[in-house]
């Protein structure tokens, strides 16, 4: 990416999620389990595509017979969060598995160096 090009908003929250990670190493936090980078992992993919989605649903009118109200508004968040965990059990959309691999590679180079 050039200097001039903003980050895209995925690529941004990858960043923030490894120096995130790297941070809690640094601070002498005990190195993180496979299977705990992995589960960190996915709740990234999950909030990435739960991101993906409100975006998406913000163009969505509602059907005044049947839905609206300060109800929808409340809980349409709380949907969309939702459909963003469904959509990232299995395979997902594989943001997860690079997210997993960088962080192992942060965590062993932080346990050689």
């Amino acid at each position: 990416m050039s200097a001039s090009m903003p980050m895209p908003v995925s690529a941004q929250l990858a960043m923030q999620s490894l120096k995130s990670a790297k941070a809690s190493s640094l601070t002498g936090n005990a190195p993180q389990t496979p299977d705990s980078i992995k589960k960190s992992a996915k709740e990234f993919e999950g909030m990435f595509m739960s991101e993906m989605l409100s975006h998406m649903f913000e163009g969505v009118k509602t059907d005044p017979m049947f839905g609206g109200g300060k109800g929808e508004e409340m809980f349409r968040s709380m949907l969309v969060q939702e459909y963003g965990k469904m959509m990232t059990k299995g395979q997902g959309i594989g943001i997860s598995s690079q997210v997993e691999a960088t962080m192992l590679k942060i965590q062993e180079q932080q346990q050689k160096g």
